[in-house]
């Protein structure tokens, strides 16, 4: 049975004197605008009127904020009552919102795509009749602002706009989350519009671009306005926002209850734990062993650590995928998207600078300007899975470097600057220009990626399709064994107690280094740095720098969180120098001085290299110091070839100084130098 509106005031004056008095005290004492109240609490109370709510909720609502006055009389400003913990039969997907939902109280999630500035909007506007001086109220619920038409003493015309309403709104863009998704679907947008306290400065946490939300509001149609001026017959579906609550799903906020405690220690105490976990990364793809160890670890994280100074350092390892193509890359990727509770997969091709981070974009509702989210902030402590990272051109990848490293986007268009946070795990792939891996060849020459998005990465594992006889043996057999028999794949640990444990890991145990583990990290970081090694000019390739030294802190803390253990093992420490080596030796290796040379990364230019393009410069400036306008190209190849530079060597390094627009050719065989 439908109840009156007098009915509903009265009904709510007693729900709240009976279940919300000290609420409602409290939020006049700090002056607050808006009172919180439990949907379950009103439907145990008085149930039609909860479902009259749920119909009808703009008049149930104005009831309720009406009923809130006869408790706080002296306030002349409206109070708004706001629901929350709506039943599950009223959470809709964004992709399924009729037209039927309109007026209906729903609730929705998704992340935060367009954040709006916040503006001044009119609620009510107050115009006087010249004729009679009446004073005339026009509700302003559209876009196109509202006048009257006429007084009530029989005038038409123009009215005098004497007083107006203002609330401060803003409106949200939000996207259906990916976990929502079938395969091949697209994630569908809903504008909402959030007034008065939802907008307040405590409230932008909630609401920045890539958080997660859930939204209780109600479903209206804004009218679409022609360029001619005119109004469509078609609408845009909004939804005006009545609560909003952050919902963000990270493995430090997964719910793990007693029986999941109980499985996780189990677990934990088995002392193949480890090479279970192994087994569980990506089990349709043999071998990899080397790569899914270091995925393990990266699952685990390591500790985020804040100084008193207000420096910080991350905890998130970066890895990146060079390799063959069909060597299972992109399917490693998906498995770590699947598991990770906030990952993202992202193909590179047709990627931009803004859907990697962030932009400014023109908000048409508003009239202002909007921040939108890219793909690094969207998966905020999440994991962000990049695949062909190499089709990204380098102006747009270069936008990359502060999120991976400083793990935040910073904005500066428009008017807007923002911070935003991207504190987001990369694992990303990428493939040679030639098709294969060149273990010979420095990697920043291979991939069409530039040296110094590279160097951010903690870890590099080039992943090789190489032909043997027993390898390929055993990887068909594995193949065509799941192929004929798809249920015998199956992972030494179940999907969602693998989760359950790397989530319980990240909750409590945040590992610190022992003396017996710092001295082994130590140790090793010291005397690969002094190898008794020197290139050919005197110039002394680095094995190693810092960035590798917090990689090996990272990567032990991850072992340690393997084990839950709150130290550092000499034994996590030798685990993380172990799997760091292996990527030093496969793409840090100088195979000419046979020496680490960690400048094959960071630069594209090892030591060696470096050496011959210094004595090459050498010898042309020589020789051009001696009045010579250009020098001829065998003159420098003899020169070189006495320093021990063979021809071929010369040739290169002339060809790499006429790129870099050092030397020119004038005519054949002769070089001079650019002034």
């Amino acid at each position: 049975m439908k109840v009156d509106h007098q009915k509903q005031v009265e009904i709510f004056k007693d729900f709240f004197d009976v279940n919300y008095k000290k609420e409602i005290h409290k939020s006049i004492q700090e002056g607050k605008e808006f009172l919180l109240v439990n949907f379950s609490d009103l439907s145990q109370y008085d149930f039609e009127l909860s479902e009259q709510l749920m119909e009808e909720p703009e008049d149930t609502i104005k009831s309720a904020e009406i009923a809130f006055e006869q408790f706080d009389i002296l306030r002349k400003k409206r109070v708004k009552v706001r629901f929350f913990n709506l039943p599950v039969s009223q959470e809709v997907l964004i992709r399924n919102i009729r037209s039927v939902h309109l007026g209906k109280l729903l609730v929705l999630s998704g992340i935060v795509r367009q954040a709006s500035d916040v503006r001044p909007q009119v609620t009510n506007a107050k115009f006087e009749c010249p004729a009679c001086g009446n004073l005339i109220s026009i509700l302003q619920i559209e876009q196109v602002f509202r006048e009257p038409q006429r007084c009530s003493c029989g005038r038409r015309g123009r009215f005098r706009l004497v007083g107006k309403d203002l609330v401060d709104a803003q409106r949200l863009i939000i996207e259906e989350a990916s976990e929502k998704l079938e395969g091949g679907e697209q994630p569908k947008r809903m504008s909402i519009f959030l007034k008065g306290d939802l907008v307040e400065p405590k409230m932008e946490k909630k609401t920045t671009p890539g958080a997660k939300v859930k939204v209780t509001g109600v479903v209206k149609e804004v009218p679409i306005q022609l360029k001619t001026g005119s109004q469509s017959t078609r609408y845009e579906l909004m939804v005006d926002a009545n609560y909003i609550e952050s919902m963000e799903e990270t493995f430090e906020e997964t719910i793990i209850n007693e029986e999941d405690e109980k499985k996780i220690l189990e677990l934990a105490n088995d002392p193949r734990v480890y090479e279970k976990m192994i087994a569980s990364i990506a089990p349709s793809i043999y071998g990899h062993e080397d790569v899914k160890s270091a995925l393990v670890l990266q699952l685990m994280g390591g500790v985020r650590k804040e100084r008193k100074d207000g420096t910080k350092t991350r905890g998130d390892l970066h890895i990146l995928l060079v390799g063959d193509p069909g060597s299972g890359k992109s399917e490693m990727l998906k498995f770590i998207a699947k598991i990770a509770p906030k990952g993202r997969y992202i193909s590179g091709k047709g990627a931009t600078s803004a859907g990697l981070t962030a932009s400014v974009v023109k908000d048409e509702v508003l009239r202002g300007w909007a921040l939108e989210a890219g793909a690094l902030v969207l998966a905020n402590n999440g994991f962000a899975m990049l695949d062909e990272l190499d089709k990204i051109s380098p102006e747009d990848s270069s936008a990359m470097h502060e999120a991976l490293e400083q793990q935040t986007v910073t904005i500066s268009k428009a008017n807007i600057q923002a911070t935003l946070l991207a504190k987001t795990t990369v694992l990303a792939a990428a493939n040679p220009k030639l098709g294969r891996f060149d273990p010979y060849q420095p990697i920043a020459v291979q991939i069409a990626m530039p040296a110094t998005l590279i160097n951010r990465f903690d870890l590099i594992f080039p992943i090789r399709d190489l032909p043997t006889r027993e390898k390929d043996d055993k990887i068909a057999s594995h193949m065509l064994q799941i192929q004929k028999e798809p249920e015998m794949l199956k992972h030494e640990i179940p999907l969602d107690l693998f989760k359950k444990y790397i989530a319980y890991a990240r909750q409590r145990v945040n590992p610190r280094l022992t003396d017996s583990a710092l001295k082994e990290i130590k140790d090793f970081y010291v005397n690969l740095r002094n190898m008794e090694t020197v290139g050919e000019s005197g110039i002394k390739p680095i094995p190693i720098t810092a960035r590798q030294l917090e990689a090996l802190v990272r990567l032990s803390e991850g072992s340690a969180r393997v084990k839950l253990s709150k130290q550092v093992t000499k034994l996590d420490a030798k685990r993380a120098i172990n799997i760091l080596k292996h990527c030093l030796m496969a793409v840090g290796f100088d195979y000419e001085t046979q020496t680490f040379d960690i400048d094959r990364i960071s630069t594209g230019i090892p030591a060696s290299q470096r050496s011959r393009i210094i004595i090459v410069r050498e010898i042309i400036d020589s020789l051009v110091s001696k009045g010579a306008k250009s020098v001829a190209i065998d003159e420098i190849i003899s020169e070189a070839t006495e320093k021990g530079i063979n021809e071929k060597q010369v040739e290169e390094v002339i060809d790499r100084l006429k790129r870099e627009g050092y030397i020119f050719e004038p005519r054949r065989g002769f070089l001079s130098k650019i002034q």
